[in-house]
């Protein structure tokens, strides 16, 4: 590495031409995050409100045709459309599941073997719509609609008739080992 030295200036000024600093003068580009997208649109959030960050996509399974190794990662695999069952059938048992569990006709323990576990703490302890308020009247689900954005998860939409109202209930699905498991849910 070399080094370059500059004879300091000397102050005109002064008359006793008596050295003065040498002064450089570096501009820096300062580290900045890129600017966005004009034609992306933009995610509006309300203030207070604390938007929930997408799950983590747990990593891949070992097959049982393959010897085992030791450092792979054991967690739950993500399955594709053709190991799946019909989505409007499974999406049909997980919308009036969650409502009859909000209707407080079956215990909220049932939820767990069909929900993430986020959403079955949220259906656990959260708020219930209004219109859940007890009640005897009969709960009534009309047909299913389903709509499938990728491979491995379906989105499926219903109304629910109760005591005289109709309600929209929508939910997402996502395949993970060979079944459908409620990641979300929306009751209006």
């Amino acid at each position: 590495m070399t080094a370059h030295v500059r004879p300091a200036p000397t102050n005109p000024s002064s008359g006793d031409g008596a050295a003065v600093p040498g002064v450089r003068l570096r501009l820096v580009a300062t580290p900045q995050p890129p600017l966005p997208d004009p034609g992306r649109p933009v995610g509006l959030t309300l203030p207070g409100v604390v938007t929930p960050r997408p799950a983590h996509r747990p990593g891949p399974r070992p097959r049982g045709d393959r010897p085992l190794d030791p450092d792979a990662d054991f967690g739950p695999a993500w399955s594709s459309r053709a190991d799946l069952p019909p989505p409007a059938v499974a999406g049909r048992s997980v919308l009036l599941l969650a409502l009859e569990v909000l209707l407080d006709r079956r215990p909220a323990g049932q939820l767990r073997a069909v929900t993430s576990p986020g959403l079955f703490a949220a259906l656990s302890v959260g708020r219930r719509p209004a219109w859940c308020a007890g009640g005897t009247a009969p709960l009534v689900l009309g047909p299913v609609h389903v709509c499938e954005p990728v491979d491995g998860v379906a989105e499926v939409s219903a109304v629910a008739r109760h005591a005289g109202r109709a309600h929209a209930v929508a939910a997402r699905l996502e395949g993970l080992d060979g079944r459908w498991r409620a990641t979300a849910l929306q009751i209006g």
